[in-house]
């Protein structure tokens, strides 16, 4: 007696129904990967930009296609190395104007044991890696202009979600024509702590920087714990229907904030992420 005869029926249903969906799913596999186009690419640069992080450049300045597929800041893309099939998602850091008028992408590079991101950071300058165009929406900062109506537009980021909103600020989203513009920046420590060289070109675009320590030293004397908790104390939202928010990191934190954020009357569509 085969298989199928000795199913009850609803058995033979239900049997047939998740052999169908797993077809389906092998089917969708292997659609989504026969349509992505790869570019390769060689590194222009990689140094380090904190403890475990690195900062990597791809010159893309003889792959217009590929340049012009980063529109938004926000956006990420999928990354090869040689002879690894699979692909590490990394947001890009650089602004899209970047990509026309230096040629580059930059990316922020968390190094993780046994990781395609680890492999990419042992690669050194010359070295080719294939690219995938620009996907996502990135952030849909058009939801929270004019300057004028929204005058607070508060940033979260942890660790290596920094990237994205790097990218957001040094393509301008009008901060210098906001009242009160924070951006609270979470890390372990001041060593995990990448783009310190840039906060003051921030702050002179009109970006206030609250760095966050979770685990600070003796000697720090500036907020501690994690974003969310740092963000409660301090709070001071004037305006909820004038405020928009932007959120890149760990989850915990932009549930947290999405949570304290809502409940204080801020509109949930308000709140961008890069999806």
């Amino acid at each position: 007696m085969t298989v199928l005869r000795r199913l009850a029926p609803n058995h033979l249903t239900t049997h047939l129904r998740h052999h169908r969906m797993r077809r389906l799913a092998t089917v969708a596999a292997a659609v989504w990967q026969d349509t992505t186009v790869w570019t390769q690419a060689p590194l222009s640069g990689i140094e380090p930009a904190a403890e475990s992080l690195f900062h990597v450049r791809i010159d893309v300045l003889d792959s217009p296609d590929l340049a012009a597929s980063h529109t938004r800041a926000g956006q990420y893309l999928q990354l090869r190395v040689p002879d690894v099939e699979k692909p590490s998602f990394l947001a890009i850091a650089s602004p899209p104007s970047d990509a026309a008028s230096k040629g580059a992408f930059d990316f922020l590079v968390k190094s993780v044991a046994g990781s395609t991101a680890e492999l990419l950071c042992g690669l050194k300058r010359g070295d080719v890696v294939e690219l995938s165009q620009a996907i996502g929406r990135g952030f849909d900062i058009e939801q929270i202009e004019p300057a004028e109506k929204y005058p607070t537009v508060l940033i979260f980021a942890t660790g290596s979600g920094i990237s994205p909103i790097r990218s957001l600020i040094e393509s301008g989203f009008n901060a210098d024509k906001r009242s009160d513009v924070r951006l609270y920046y979470g890390a372990r420590n001041v060593k995990r702590m990448a783009y310190q060289d840039r906060f003051k070109d921030w702050e002179s675009s009109g970006v206030k920087i609250v760095p966050v320590l979770s685990q600070p030293d003796d000697n720090w004397t500036g907020e501690s714990n994690y974003v969310q908790a740092a963000f409660s104390r301090a709070k001071q939202i004037y305006s909820p229907t004038g405020t928009g928010v932007v959120l890149c990191g760990q989850k915990q934190m932009t549930e947290e904030i999405t949570s304290i954020l809502v409940s204080d009357g801020v509109s949930s569509e308000k709140i961008l992420k890069n999806f």
